[in-house]
């Protein structure tokens, strides 16, 4: 069986990675290494997760005034969860930006119709590997300025869409934020940088982050072997025998996958998220930057366009209208997704409806802003593994499966509606 995902990480950027937590000491030469690596001129700021950044970065906007408890954060409507509850924690509330299916961006007039006066930040999430235009944000930030409101401060997630040397950051975004943990791209299993434009508050982010604890380097050793086991069992046939044992013991894969992965899980979420970047682990990141993605990213993108071709007509992919489409993740819409994932595990696909990511509720009294398009398209995601070590002929197979269904799926509709026009 292939495994839904493979971890972009190989087995000597592990050893190497061990080598680094028993010889690299100097964790300030090394974050000097990534930083400048994504900013010259030392814009950028590295940090243990994305989370742990915008912890850092709020913090910091509301010491110094710039924000206050209560205003608003508007943010693309499907996000990671963390995220949302970061910006709660600091007594903003987020609000929900619904986003178009087709571009998996928001509607670019949904951001001005879930603007009010107490607006000051906008968190726009390029997602499963698009990238989504900042122009309506900046018109908007324009236009506020123009009419005297308070400032709009810009920021773009770039987790998902990290490619390698093309992905540094919008330069119409105050802030963009780039992800290294274990299922993304380039990963390093842990990690994070911020690029920040406004040298003040990048500074004082700086000498905050500088007072936390310092990650275990022993315990981020332990991270790397345990993601070692599981890259070793996202071989085919380890795989297959991981998932029958599953069952063996009455679990799911899905449950123990979910559990694994898990990012910071266990504890008080804010005491973990609030340390500093262990040198090893900033070592790691900076072989990752050099050594480059775009190979791996072009392989990718060439499975997933071919999927797309031979699947046919029928194939609804989320995102397919978007500029740009790397596909860090490979999703099909279906109206009956459980039943397409269980057909294609019965083939030998792990696919799966599981998603890290949610829809980000509408504050109690915005109820018209609730994410209806965002909640839809999570109804009927289904993830499909497509990663460059998926062999082409596979690839097929894959697609023949998905083009199947879908005609299957269309059928019954049809009978469906016939019937119903009958009654």
């Amino acid at each position: 069986m292939y495994a839904r995902k493979r971890f972009d990480i190989g087995w000597s950027d592990l050893l190497a990675g061990l080598f680094a937590c028993a010889l690299t000491r100097d964790a300030s030469l090394r974050a000097t290494e990534v930083e400048s690596w994504f900013s010259p001129e030392g814009n950028a700021f590295a940090c243990l997760s994305v989370r742990s950044g915008l912890e850092l970065y709020l913090e910091t906007l509301i010491a110094s005034g710039v924000v206050q408890r209560g205003d608003e954060v508007l943010m693309s409507a499907l996000t990671i969860p963390d995220m949302w509850k970061v910006v709660e924690h600091h007594g903003l509330v987020p609000v929900p930006v619904d986003i178009d299916a087709h571009t998996l961006a928001p509607h670019p007039g949904a951001w001005r119709a879930a603007v009010t006066p107490r607006t000051r930040l906008a968190l726009v999430a390029h997602l499963f590997g698009t990238r989504a235009s900042l122009e309506p944000l900046d018109e908007l930030r324009r236009s506020r300025r123009a009419a005297g409101a308070p400032a709009l401060i810009v920021l773009e997630d770039c987790a998902q869409s990290f490619t390698g040397s093309d992905s540094r950051g919008d330069p119409l975004a105050d802030v963009s934020m780039f992800s290294f943990g274990p299922i993304k791209t380039a990963t390093a299993l842990a990690g994070g940088v911020f690029v920040v434009r406004d040298r003040g508050i990048l500074q004082t982010m700086r000498a905050s982050q500088a007072r936390w604890p310092m990650q275990s380097t022993w315990g981020y050793a332990k991270r790397m072997v345990k993601y070692a086991e599981l890259k070793a069992i996202t071989q085919p046939v380890l795989y297959t025998l991981f998932v029958r044992a599953c069952t063996l013991f009455g679990t799911t894969n899905d449950k123990l996958i979910q559990s694994t992965v898990r990012g910071f899980k266990g504890g008080d979420f804010f005491e973990k998220i609030r340390h500093r970047p262990s040198a090893a682990l900033l070592s790691l990141m900076h072989r990752r930057l050099v050594r480059g993605s775009e190979r791996r990213v072009a392989d990718r993108t060439a499975r997933a366009l071919r999927l797309i071709e031979r699947a046919g007509p029928l194939v609804e992919i989320p995102g397919a209208s978007a500029p740009l489409h790397t596909f860090w993740v490979f999703t099909v819409l279906s109206n009956r997704p459980e039943a397409l994932v269980e057909s294609l595990r019965e083939h030998g696909f792990d696919a799966t409806q599981i998603a890290t990511m949610a829809a980000l509720p509408a504050p109690p009294a915005r109820a018209e802003l609730e994410p209806r398009e965002a909640r839809a398209l999570l109804a009927r995601l289904v993830y499909l593994p497509v990663y460059p070590e998926l062999p082409t002929h596979r690839v097929d197979e894959l697609a023949a499966l998905v083009q199947m269904h879908l005609r299957a799926s269309h059928e019954l509709e049809e009978n469906e509606v016939s019937a119903t026009q009958l009654a």
